[in-house]
């Protein structure tokens, strides 16, 4: 019989630490971006991340207009929830490990950030085109750092907007070429 109370646990530590990152990363991504910031949505976003990072910020400062202490708070939480998991589970692995691992998935968190975006973006474009929402004002911030070079490539046909698929072809590229090396290499490092 598996240990359920440590596997819920995992689960709870997974979802909680995942989500509050998820929301960190969005920050990071919509200041990027340079999204609206009175968007009800962005202000959401700002309020539930701004005491940790109003207080990292005093330590560690913007550089070139990224957000450092956002980045910084990402890849702490990263860590400690790696590290949380492997104490539930029973496992010691190296730090050096957990750090590149944390590094790598929050590598694929950005990747699977602007598919899932990119695709809603698309499905919203067929149910709803030209309306305006708060949401797909975010989205549409949110994806056109990618959509604007892949519509250089292949331009509309017809009315049709190909650059979807293109941006879709090199977001799985970079999990594939990039992302995972890091990931399998951290997986390594841990357990060496």
């Amino acid at each position: 019989m598996g240990n359920y109370v440590g596997d819920a646990g995992v689960f709870l530590i997974d979802t909680v630490f995942g989500l509050y990152i998820l929301v960190l990363m969005l920050r990071f991504l919509l200041q990027w971006v340079g999204a609206d910031f009175y968007n009800p949505i962005s202000q959401f976003v700002v309020a539930v991340t701004n005491p940790p990072l109003l207080a990292l910020r005093r330590v560690i400062p913007d550089l070139f207009g990224i957000d450092l202490a956002a980045l910084v708070l990402m890849l702490l939480l990263a860590v400690l929830k790696l590290y949380l998991i492997a104490w539930l589970s029973g496992a010691d692995p190296g730090f050096v490990g957990v750090v590149v691992f944390a590094i790598g998935e929050l590598m694929q968190l950005v990747v699977y950030v602007f598919m899932v975006t990119v695709f809603v973006r698309v499905i919203l474009s067929w149910i709803a085109p030209g309306g305006y929402n708060p949401a797909v004002a975010l989205l549409v911030s949110l994806t056109e750092p990618v959509m604007r070079p892949a519509r250089r490539l292949i331009p509309a046909l017809g009315g049709l907007d190909l650059s979807p698929i293109i941006v879709f072809l090199g977001l799985g590229l970079v999990l594939r070429l990039l992302v995972q090396p890091v990931l399998d290499l951290g997986r390594a490092m841990m357990f060496a």
